[in-house]
């Protein structure tokens, strides 16, 4: 090891100079041993709750992702136990008619512009009156009509086979619509909904009958003054739960009035 005398300063100025160096870096090494005492502290605490944490498999993961399809929709269960999906706009329209309607299910429909589709899922049984109307309010309430303050609507069913992308000649099928022909089985329903959270946490809306059905906690949506984002958190206090997310998108397009039941 070599050592620097400053030849201006006598024997004990340099000794005491090369001691107050010696204190500073014992001073130094001693933070440094406590700090990295601290981060192996830190770094063992991780590594134990990382260790108590169960593992996920990707099989899971799947399951979990792929669960419920219809969540990217408008959806609820009808006062029978059927699942009733909606389109959200001109994309998830085209999708779910494509992708999701088979054959023994029913459409629902308006025929004002920017309407949702909606398909009961019937599983090859026939729904009683009461989700077939249910089915129509949900259609005609998630339209436009809500936001144009519209009190009723005619809404109306047709089997998948009437539906098609194929046009008449010289017009154009946009994305989301179609065509629809023969007998339209149509009924003037009101434009009211509900909102309320099923046994499992999650929120649903649809028609008060079928959401009264399922959810012990519900509110009623009227057309009103109140915008979606402040309805949401009445709603979430009122029912005790639910995302705030979750209810907002559940919620139709435009203002509107929550009531407790």
């Amino acid at each position: 090891m070599r050592i620097t005398l400053d030849i201006r300063k006598t024997v004990e100025q340099n000794a005491a100079l090369y001691f107050d160096k010696a204190k500073k870096l014992k001073s130094k090494a001693k933070g440094a041993r406590e700090a990295v005492g601290k981060f192996k502290s830190q770094l063992s605490a991780l590594e134990a709750k990382k260790a108590a944490q169960p593992e996920v498999k990707k099989s899971e993961l799947k399951e979990i992702s792929s669960r419920h399809w219809y969540e990217k929709f408008r959806w609820f269960l009808s006062s029978e136990g059927y699942l009733c999906v909606g389109g959200r706009d001109a994309g998830t329209n085209e999708l779910l008619i494509k992708k999701h309607t088979e054959p023994h299910d029913l459409i629902c429909h308006t025929e004002s512009p920017g309407s949702p589709f909606f398909i009961i899922k019937t599983e090859g049984t026939k729904p009683n009156p009461i989700t077939v109307d249910e089915a129509l309010q949900a259609t005609a309430s998630y339209s436009r009509g809500w936001k144009m303050g519209v009190a009723a609507m005619e809404s109306y069913w047709v089997t998948p086979e009437q539906v098609s992308k194929e046009a008449q000649s010289g017009e154009f099928m946009q994305k989301g619509s179609f065509m629809v022909r023969g007998k339209r089985n149509a009924k003037s329903v009101p434009l009211k909904l509900a909102i309320g959270l099923l046994p499992d946490g999650r929120v649903m809306a649809g028609p008060e009958t079928a959401i009264k059905k399922h959810c012990q906690k519900y509110m009623t949506l009227l057309q009103g003054t109140d915008r979606p984002s402040d309805a949401a958190k009445k709603i979430q206090k009122y029912i005790k739960g639910g995302d705030l997310d979750a209810i907002i998108r559940a919620l139709p397009a435009g203002e509107l009035k929550v009531v407790g039941a």
